[in-house]
Formats: C-alpha cells, sequence, structure tokens
C-alpha cells in the first residue's frame, strides 16, 4: 500500500468523521459520534549514568544519562474519535502525542481506518490500524489499560513499531462458553528512529487467534515481513570489497529486504480478585540482529483499589555473538577493524533478566497511579535494552530503575 493511498485513507477516515458530526447534529438522539482520550504522566529515575532507559528503543533519550529523573520514558496523551455512519460502516482516528525518533511531541497519527461489518462477526478494515503481534497489542500504550507502567520489553521490544498501513480481516466465532477470534493482516510499516534513518518493513503479514472463555485467555500469533535499514548499507559495502568472502559476509548480516518471522504465545488467567499472565516470543531473520527471544511471566493480588504484582522477564539470542570475519590482509579498508565493529554489534545484542515488583492504586475513576521498581541484571558483553550509550557505559552490570506513573482514560 503506497504512502499516498494511506493519507488518502487517512483524509477519508477525517471526512467520515466530520460526516458523522454533521448527522449528529442533524439527528441530536441518534449517537454516532464518540471522542475518548487516555494518558499517562510518568516518571523514570535509573541508578545508570552512561546510557539511558527508555520505553521504545527508537527514540534518542530516557533516563540515566540524559537525566536522572526523565518525563519522557512513559508520558504521553492520546485521543480517539470513533465515528459510527451506519449500522455496519464506521470509522476511527487516534493522535497520539509522545516522545519521537526526534526528541520531538509532534502528533502522529496511530489510526486511521474505515471498517465494514460483513456480517456481525466478520469485519474488515483498511488504513492504519494496530499491530497484532502480541497479546497486549491492542491497548499497550493504554497504561490504565494494563497492570505496569509499561508492557515488558524483553517481549514488546520486538516490535516497536505499533501499527501498520493496510488492510485486516477478522472474524469472532462463539462455540458454548468459548470465544474465538481470527485476525489475518497484511500492509507495511515505516519506523523512523534517532538520528533520521527509516527501517521500511514491506509485504507485512501476519495472523492472529484469541480463544476466550471464562477467565482464560489464549494467543498466539504469526508474522512474516521483509525488513530494509538503509543506513547500514554502506557499513557491509565495505566487506564486499573484499570478493566473495566479503559478500558472503555481507549478505549473511546486512538488513535489506530481509525476511523476519515472529512468533508470539500468550495465556492469562483473571477470576477477579488475582490474576497471572505470561507471553513467549521469538523473531528469527537471517541478518544482524539475529534470533531473538524474549519471555514475561506477571502475577498480581488485588486488594480493593491496590494491586500488588510482580514480573520476571527474560531476553536473549539464540544465535552466534561472533564471527571469525574476513582473513586480515594488507586491504584497504583494514579488515581487522571492520571484524572488530561487527563482532561489537553482535555480542551487545540484548541479553538480560528483569525483575518487577510494583503497585497500582485505583484511587478515582478511570484513574490510577502505578509505581514500579525494575532490578536489570544485564549478561556479560551485552548492552541489555539500555540506549544512548556513552564511552564510559561498561556492557553487563546491573541497572535499577524507579517508575511512577499516572494514567487517565477520558
Amino acid at each position: 500500500m503506497s504512502g499516498r493511498l494511506v493519507s488518502a485513507l487517512v483524509v477519508v477516515s477525517l471526512m467520515l468523521v466530520f460526516s458523522a458530526q454533521v448527522a449528529l447534529a442533524q439527528m441530536s438522539d441518534t449517537p454516532n459520534l464518540s471522542i475518548n482520550g487516555f494518558g499517562t504522566v510518568g516518571v523514570v529515575h535509573s541508578d545508570e549514568d552512561q546510557a539511558d532507559f527508555a520505553s521504545n528503543i527508537l527514540v534518542p533519550k530516557g533516563a540515566g544519562y540524559t537525566r536522572d529523573w526523565s518525563a519522557e520514558v512513559d508520558s504521553r496523551l492520546g485521543l480517539q474519535l470513533t465515528a459510527n455512519l451506519t449500522p455496519r460502516l464506521s470509522s476511527v482516528v487516534q493522535v497520539i502525542s509522545e516522545q519521537r525518533y526526534d526528541g520531538t511531541y509532534k502528533p502522529e497519527v496511530e489510526w486511521a481506518n474505515v471498517k465494514f461489518d460483513v456480517t456481525p462477526d466478520l469485519s474488515v478494515r483498511v488504513g492504519r490500524m494496530v499491530q497484532s503481534t502480541f497479546m497486549s497489542s491492542e491497548y499497550r500504550k493504554v497504561g490504565y489499560a494494563t497492570p505496569w507502567v509499561r508492557p515488558p520489553l524483553e517481549v514488546y521490544r520486538m516490535m516497536p513499531v505499533t501499527n501498520f498501513d493496510g488492510v485486516d480481516v477478522s472474524h469472532r466465532s462463539r462455540f458454548g462458553e468459548f470465544t474465538h477470534t481470527l485476525r489475518g493482516t497484511y500492509g507495511k510499516a515505516d519506523a523512523r528512529y534517532q538520528g533520521g534513518g527509516t527501517a521500511e518493513a514491506r509485504k507485512a503479514m501476519g495472523l492472529s487467534s484469541t480463544l476466550e472463555w471464562g477467565a482464560t485467555t489464549l494467543f498466539a500469533s504469526y508474522g512474516q515481513y521483509r525488513l530494509t535499514i538503509e543506513e547500514l548499507n554502506p557499513f557491509f559495502d565495505y566487506f564486499r570489497l573484499y570478493g566473495p568472502e566479503g559478500e558472503a559476509i555481507a549478505d549473511r548480516y546486512d538488513i535489506d529486504d530481509k525476511r523476519f518471522d515472529v512468533i508470539s504465545l500468550g495465556a492469562r488467567y483473571d477470576p477477579g480478585d488475582w490474576f497471572v499472565m505470561g507471553e513467549w516470543a521469538r523473531s528469527d531473520s537471517r541478518s544482524l540482529t539475529g534470533d531473538l527471544r524474549g519471555w514475561h511471566v506477571t502475577s498480581g493480588y488485588r486488594m480493593g483499589a491496590v494491586t500488588p504484582y510482580v514480573t520476571v522477564a527474560r531476553a536473549s539470542v539464540s544465535s552466534n555473538l561472533s564471527d571469525p570475519g574476513l582473513s586480515v590482509g594488507e586491504w584497504w579498508p583494514p579488515a581487522a577493524e571492520l571484524n572488530e565493529v561487527l563482532n561489537h554489534l553482535l555480542e551487545t545484542s540484548a541479553r538480560q533478566n528483569s525483575l518487577s515488583l510494583g503497585a497500582r492504586w485505583d484511587f478515582a475513576r478511570n484513574m490510577a497511579l502505578t509505581a514500579q521498581y525494575d532490578h536489570i541484571d544485564i549478561d556479560s558483553g551485552s548492552q541489555g535494552i539500555l540506549i544512548n550509550h556513552q564511552s564510559g557505559f561498561e556492557p553487563g552490570g546491573t541497572v535499577n530503575l524507579f517508575s511512577l506513573a499516572l494514567d487517565f482514560v477520558f
């Protein structure tokens, strides 16, 4: 789906919302338009002063080196307009302001789509929609809807882009006490990251399945896409100067139309007074990022308005952390330096364990205050999920975080 078509869909969605507003004015007894919002005002402290902790790996700064206490990690504001134009046709536009790749808070369109209900249980959407990679993807940016200050990054960092442009089809079926939702998607997604580069995912297709009965939810998804990060090409072009040996290394590690496969499994049991949930995900690719693995388990107990919880999580890489590289010779650029950079990139991939202790206080209607402590144990040689590394940063070690977030919906 081209950028022009996506822009056109956004315009169409806005026009549909405007049309619904006109209809609402003409038929005041029919609620055709709804406006909702959500937000988080949060602060995070990190005891690591040579790198930053951020909730999104695409942004340039966070808590730690940039600021001891940062309000940029979790704070955001979102506004959503939903227009029900006919019993079968509706449109949604969602705009969010949060830290972007360039450090600004310019609002961006998160969703902008048109939905048509073919039957009460079969629907088709076209435009910009949410990714369905993980169990909490639909509301991962709505802090009020999740038990944590932020979803565990050991899993959710694998897909930092939360939306895509394209089409999706969703079918819901019921049998006895069971409800099953099957969703298929196809489209593209672009992500700008710190420094101004762009990661382009094309031919992105996905299939997710959600099974619900009583207090139990089971989730599974599979996604596949072709990823290109052009800013990495010059580095691997140096390898190609060395002939077949360099060509083989470049083809193995470059990210130029490389296929990525992502699998996610999740389960949740929530009878009311307490809950337990967990997710496991893997991302496989024949590229510099390697084969990523991640999981988390969270459990909490509701005591009136207060819900204490604990989360354990792990991020790892199942692919090689080093490569022999080029045969060292008298060539320019020096083969030894290229090998050193390549192995540094492979070794410093995110590998860490984390333990999170938190408590949520629902002190008012549609408002909650959550405090969370994270102890992160980074594997030797790894940079973990930290960003903005400074010259004094040493891979490995531990990081302690304290987060406080006020979440609200309206």
